[in-house]
């Protein structure tokens, strides 16, 4: 299915686009009530996408037999809410070798995805020219978002020349640039810049520790190369928050910089709130279970469950959390999810 203009542009203007987490009870089986409760939250946060099936919503949902039950989830949930006013521009993970990247985006596509967001993290061992071969069979299926995954959650390392080639696929739509590293995030941009199609295919941050400075800066290029959005599993909490931010970066690039100064201190407390939910001290291990914690302590979320036990947060991870929400508690948008949570998990 080729992209349509309509998709193009609203990826374009820039959205907040929260990596969707699984919502589990505490038997592991899949709590509908809150995973539904979770799209509400988002859609009436003001964000303008959501991301199913990814890495937040944890990839061994394929095993455990839910990848479309929470596909179908979020996407009928999404519906409801388009015709309430607030559209979502859907997003589905789709991961593994060629036969199961294109079964999964043949998936999403039945289910009324937009978009697939697709992790190359399973072909390690595999050439440029293989990995172009995948991603043009997976473009053929639904508009593509390439994902630049950091090492550590899986990812692979993936030069400047396979980001050429990449954004030949006519059907690209997109770019979610996570690596976590400077330097490879500036190979992505160099390549959008040098390809021509910068008003053409959308750079979105997936650099959850950079967030506001991916934002605010200016690349080379013509026409001019900039982050426009993010699709962040940082994203997946404190969304009202996000949606502010994302304004705030626009209207500081409508008034000529003005505020920049202070968003980028923003920025700085948001790398650190983000250290504790993220557990980048211990390698990130603690990631899942920390944006889980959030959603616990206001009620959206059981627990911290995740399908495999053994993950959980990591020593002192809990504490770190204690510390930047009282450090910046402007950060989070507790009130309005209490305001609003029963209604959502009704």
């Amino acid at each position: 299915m080729a992209a349509s203009e309509a998709l193009r542009k609203a990826l374009l203007e820039g959205l907040v686009i929260p990596a969707h987490p699984l919502a589990l009870s505490a038997e592991r089986t899949l709590d509908e009530r809150r995973q539904v409760a979770l799209t509400r939250y988002y859609a009436e946060a003001g964000a303008g996408g959501i991301a199913v099936g990814v890495h937040s919503t944890q990839f061994a949902i394929r095993k455990a037999g839910l990848f479309e039950p929470v596909l179908s989830l979020a996407a009928e949930t999404a519906e409801s809410e388009r015709l309430r006013g607030r559209a979502l521009v859907k997003i589905a993970g789709a991961i593994g070798p060629t036969a199961q990247a294109v079964s999964e985006a043949e998936t999403a596509c039945r289910l009324g995805y937009d978009a697939v967001l697709l992790s190359l993290g399973a072909l390690g061992g595999a050439s440029e020219r293989e990995l172009v071969y995948h991603c043009r069979r997976v473009a053929e299926v639904l508009p593509l978002v390439g994902f630049y995954l950091q090492p550590a959650v899986g990812g692979r390392p993936l030069d400047l020349a396979f980001w050429t080639r990449f954004l030949e696929i006519e059907n690209v739509v997109a770019v979610k640039v996570a690596p976590f590293d400077r330097y490879q995030t500036l190979e992505v941009v160099r390549a959008l810049a040098q390809s021509g199609r910068a008003g053409d295919v959308a750079l979105y941050t997936g650099n959850d520790d950079a967030i506001v400075l991916d934002l605010l800066a200016d690349f080379p290029g013509e026409p001019r190369v900039r982050f426009v959005g993010g699709l962040l599993g940082q994203w997946g909490v404190w969304t009202r928050r996000a949606v502010e931010l994302l304004e705030s970066v626009k209207r500081c690039r409508r008034e000529a910089g003005a505020s920049s100064l202070e968003l980028l201190a923003l920025g700085q407390q948001l790398t650190d709130a983000n250290a504790a939910l993220f557990d980048a001290r211990h390698a990130f291990r603690g990631c899942i279970p920390g944006i889980h914690e959030v959603l616990r302590r206001v009620g959206l979320l059981a627990g911290r469950y995740c399908l495999d036990p053994s993950e959980e947060l990591s020593p002192g991870q809990r504490q770190e959390i204690d510390r930047v929400i009282a450090d910046y508690p402007h950060l989070t948008d507790d009130a309005f999810v209490l305001e609003n949570r029963d209604r959502w998990l009704r």
